[in-house]
């Protein structure tokens, strides 16, 4: 028997929409992890200690990405945020202001589900553990957005054997779509065709479009995919490109600090009943201390490709 606590519907306002240097959209994998691990930190703090949140999955319900595309725009323009304006009065022009640099940064607002399964948590403490959660849910950050509301939390008790009470655990997670890795169809591409993994990533992404014409000289124009299904480019952890060293002035001396960048790989939003295991969605963080990978990796992807 699996237990899970479920956060439902978390709308959260002016997220992180950079995902990655070169990417935007859906917050990164490891801002919700990451969230989780805060968490759980949280319960540690209230002698809640032996608990461990193993486990998440991320469904979500609405995303709005604060971008715009204006008429005749080749590219969307990032909304970005009404800076005061820095006053420079001099005697020719006493009211003189000019809009200070900023760095653009792209914004989202959304709303989300959480399936988190946890260990290690007695019967005796349940209540307290709601408690807790309910209570520290709207004073946390998620992806840097700000939580507006949440519904009351829910613990679930599921039997992988039972179809039935998977079913009842992912009809909590509609109407969504469940963020996946698809990392097996990169892996697919570049042992076949032999492509680099950027290629590979960006053959699936790639929309082409083919002009046909017809016995009376009619032209219709196709769009077309290499693979059926929402997939998206998506940060899945990062990359160390140096030694572990200490650095100076870091806020934590105890731990050894390392260059490192973003790993992006494909993922797919898929509607839950589609989900066959509970497996397939549920992210958690993987180290390789070998390749220097620090990884959120779905449990299934993680039991069959490795790296």
């Amino acid at each position: 028997m699996r237990r899970f606590l479920l956060l439902p519907h978390i709308k959260i306002h002016n997220a992180n929409a950079i995902s990655s240097p070169y990417t935007i959209g859906f917050p990164a994998m490891s801002a919700w992890l990451g969230a989780v691990h805060a968490l759980q930190r949280h319960l540690h703090r209230q002698s809640l200690r032996d608990v461990q949140l193993t486990g998440v999955a991320v469904s979500c319900h609405q995303f709005d990405l604060q971008t715009y595309k204006g008429p005749g725009d080749f590219v969307h323009s990032i909304v970005g945020t009404s800076n005061p304006l820095d006053y420079k009065p001099t005697k020719e022009k006493p009211k003189n202001a000019e809009r200070p640099a900023f760095v653009e940064e792209a914004r989202c607002h959304l709303e989300v589900s959480l399936l988190v399964e946890y260990q290690g948590l007695d019967s005796d403490d349940l209540d307290q553990f709601i408690n807790v959660v309910n209570t520290q849910l709207m004073r946390m950050k998620f992806a840097g957005g700000d939580v507006l509301s949440v519904k009351p939390v829910e613990t679930l008790a599921v039997d992988e054997d039972n179809d039935q009470d998977i079913k009842r655990t992912l009809t909590k997670l509609m109407l969504g779509h469940v963020l996946i890795e698809r990392r097996d169809l990169m892996v697919q591409t570049m042992q076949e065709e032999g492509k680099d993994a950027l290629d590979a990533l960006l053959d699936h992404l790639k929309v082409m479009h083919r002009a046909s014409q017809d016995d009376d000289g009619k032209v219709t124009w196709t769009s077309t995919r290499k693979t059926p299904g929402w997939l998206v480019p998506i940060a899945t952890g990062f990359q160390g490109i140096s030694e572990l060293v200490t650095a100076k002035h870091q806020r934590d001396t105890q731990t050894p600090h390392r260059f490192a960048e973003s790993v992006v790989t494909l993922g797919e939003f898929v509607m839950p009943y589609r989900i066959k295991a509970l497996d397939d969605m549920l992210w958690q963080y993987r180290v390789d201390a070998e390749q220097n990978l620090y990884l959120c990796q779905t449990l299934t992807t993680a039991n069959t490709l490795g790296d």
